[in-house]
């Protein structure tokens, strides 16, 4: 039982501290950004995963974990695709697949930020290629797809999830694996973003101390934006 509880406070630890940099850092996007909805199990019932991929680097630039398939938990995993954005790129694309939550939060924010932030979704219908819209966007389609399926195969084994607490940290450790410490072979197996520190470990153990350094770094960046920003006000 000792083992067991240590081994969840460790886990705990470290997604906490890894999330933030994960979350926070600048991908640097493309003009095209891609989103689908995965379905898991937490004690039993159904819940959901948002992810939300820059095609150009296959990066996750958003993701979100719900309870729902509602507009809400859509609209926070674009927030968080957007984060370092001022403004949409001139010719900006956001690709998703038929679902009503998609155009609904792009409605939101086009409410919220007005010219800066209005833009249409282009969605891809079906299985099959029936119109030009789905025709011409279906491959951006199929790399979320394949993101999906990769998540869910390291996903399976655990059978489902106690808490949507332990979802959470079990999904902020997953992308920060994916998108700074997996090899992808069509990057010539490379990781998708390279952060000159990680590069000093010679080894997983190694680079993930470095990742939860990282992030320990970012959360007290965090907070003297926040104390400075508490002392202008």
């Amino acid at each position: 039982m000792i083992f067991f509880v240590h081994w969840d406070l460790t886990f705990y630890t470290a997604a906490v501290c890894v999330k933030p940099f994960v979350d926070n850092y600048d991908y640097q996007t493309s003009s095209v950004f891609t989103a689908d909805e995965t379905y898991i199990k937490v004690r039993g019932i159904k819940g959901y995963i948002w992810f939300i991929m820059d095609p150009a680097k296959r990066s996750i630039i958003g993701y979100q974990i719900s309870d729902n398939r509602g507009v809400g938990p859509c609209i926070l995993a674009m927030r968080m695709a957007f984060r370092h954005l001022k403004e949409l790129p001139k010719i900006f694309k956001f690709i998703a697949d038929g679902y009503s939550a998609y155009p609904l939060a792009a409605t939101e924010f086009a409410k919220k930020f007005k010219e800066n932030f209005k833009f249409e979704i282009t969605q891809v219908i079906g299985l099959t290629n029936d119109d030009a819209v789905s025709k011409q966007y279906r491959p951006y389609k199929q790399m979320i797809e394949r993101l999906n399926r990769t998540y869910k195969a390291s996903y399976r084994p655990t059978n489902g999830f106690d808490n949507y607490d332990g979802a959470n940290y079990d999904l902020a450790l997953w992308v920060a694996y994916y998108n700074f410490l997996r090899p992808h072979k069509h990057n010539h197996f490379k990781v998708l973003n390279e952060v000159e520190m990680l590069k000093g470990a010679d080894n997983m153990p190694g680079k993930w101390q470095l990742l939860i350094f990282l992030g320990q770094q970012t959360i007290l960046q965090m907070q003297k934006n926040q104390a400075a920003s508490s002392n202008c006000s």
